[in-house]
């Protein structure tokens, strides 16, 4: 992996975390309303499956 790899793959990071707020800045409001309620446990296993998500795709890449 080289360092333009690595600035490709954040730079499709940014892109796909602004679609949501500039599509529908309300729905997102509210889908960050809701996660700030949820417990550490809760935010802990979301992050679990969001990285175990993402380890998946990046294996069926390979």
């Amino acid at each position: 992996m080289t360092a333009a790899d690595l600035m490709l793959a954040i730079a499709l990071l940014l892109l796909m975390e602004g679609l949501l707020p500039f599509a529908a800045p309300a729905l997102w409001r509210d889908a960050f309303r809701r996660a700030i309620e949820l417990t550490d446990g809760q935010l802990r296993f979301l992050g679990a499956v969001s990285m175990l998500g993402g380890l998946l795709l990046l294996l069926l890449m390979l």
